[in-house]
């Protein structure tokens, strides 16, 4: 029950009050990503100077889950490697396929609190959207 009751916090938390929920100008990296099955949708907008990622956010809609995964990506990725970026956006999506460590899973940090949405089928794509757009626009640069 504690697990669930973190899950929760963490989701209304980043829903009420997001840091990264925001339009930025100047971004060098932006691509939109949807989800067709439910309509969620997101355009993330990354700055970079070389290959650190400066500087990110994220305008669209979409359900709770969707929106607080990439809210919490950005927390993690800013200041980072694309390589690293990269490397937690995989255990992320490992993370919600049920095929990651739990080293791995400890990691990600509050990105943890999303893995139960494994057992959740209708979500998992909610959870992955952020994620996978990341990973789409680090791998096209």
């Amino acid at each position: 029950m504690e697990n669930r009751n973190f899950y929760n916090e963490i989701l209304t938390e980043h829903n009420m009050h997001p840091d990264f929920k925001h339009d930025i100008e100047g971004a060098d990296i932006v691509l939109d990503g949807i989800n067709p099955s439910c309509g969620d949708e997101i355009q993330l907008k990354l700055k970079t100077d070389g290959d650190i990622i400066t500087d990110g956010a994220f305008v669209g809609d979409g359900c709770a889950i969707s929106q607080a995964s990439t809210d919490i990506m950005l927390g993690m990725i800013i200041g980072q490697s694309k390589e690293t970026a990269l490397k937690y956006a995989d255990i992320f999506m490992r993370m919600i396929r049920g095929e990651a460590t739990d080293e791995e899973i400890d990691s990600l940090e509050e990105a943890s609190a999303l893995r139960d949405i494994s057992h959740m089928p209708a979500r998992v794509k909610c959870a992955m959207l952020g994620w996978r757009t990341l990973s789409e626009a680090l791998k096209d640069k």
